[in-house]
């Protein structure tokens, strides 16, 4: 069977460019390691993960510290709309720029690497929110997620990261375009 996928050139640059840039590893220290021994509050662990992110993320800090909340899956998806369908699995955390807002989906905890990763990154589009120009809300993904997963590769883990849609979402292409 004939497979009808194609890419353009600019999707295939696109693709290649990340697939070369894939392999490159981010610089990653030993400073900060998830502390499993003793429970983690959030504030600390915000304060925790803003010190790692001010040696490896190329925006700064903010000022203001970004409210954090718990919320169930159904809310997440609403919330998230188009986003969850298009990656066709329900978020894990979101951040509303307006509100300054991270939601968390609950089941969360502190103990698991893999949702600390998940503050982690949203943390970033907290820091991202008023930090340069972006092209779509998409182009943010693709740095959060680089960073997610250098922070997880300190911990000899690895990211559950679909990277194919990550760079298709980064990519502000118009989307399901269809000849008349």
């Amino acid at each position: 069977m004939k497979s009808q996928f194609k890419l353009n050139a600019a999707q295939t640059v696109l693709l290649f460019a990340f697939l070369c840039a894939s392999f490159v590893p981010m610089p990653v220290s030993g400073a900060s390691r998830l502390n499993s021994a003793e429970p983690q509050t959030v504030p600390a662990l915000v304060a925790q993960l803003e010190s790692w992110l001010d040696t490896h993320a190329a925006q700064p800090m903010r000022s203001e510290r970004p409210t954090i909340r718990f919320i169930d899956v159904n809310l997440a998806v609403q919330l998230a709309g188009r986003h969850s369908l298009a990656l066709d699995v329900a978020p894990r955390g979101l951040y509303d720029a307006e509100t300054k807002t991270i939601s968390l989906v609950s089941p969360w905890t502190a103990d698991n690497p893999h949702d600390v990763s998940v503050l982690l990154h949203e943390l970033v589009h907290h820091r991202q929110a008023t930090a340069g120009h972006w092209y779509c809300p998409g182009a943010m993904e693709l740095p959060a997620y680089r960073l997610q997963q250098a922070w997880l590769n300190e911990l000899n883990l690895e990211a559950r990261i679909n990277w194919v849609a990550v760079v298709l979402e980064s990519g502000c292409a118009p989307r399901d375009i269809h000849p008349n």
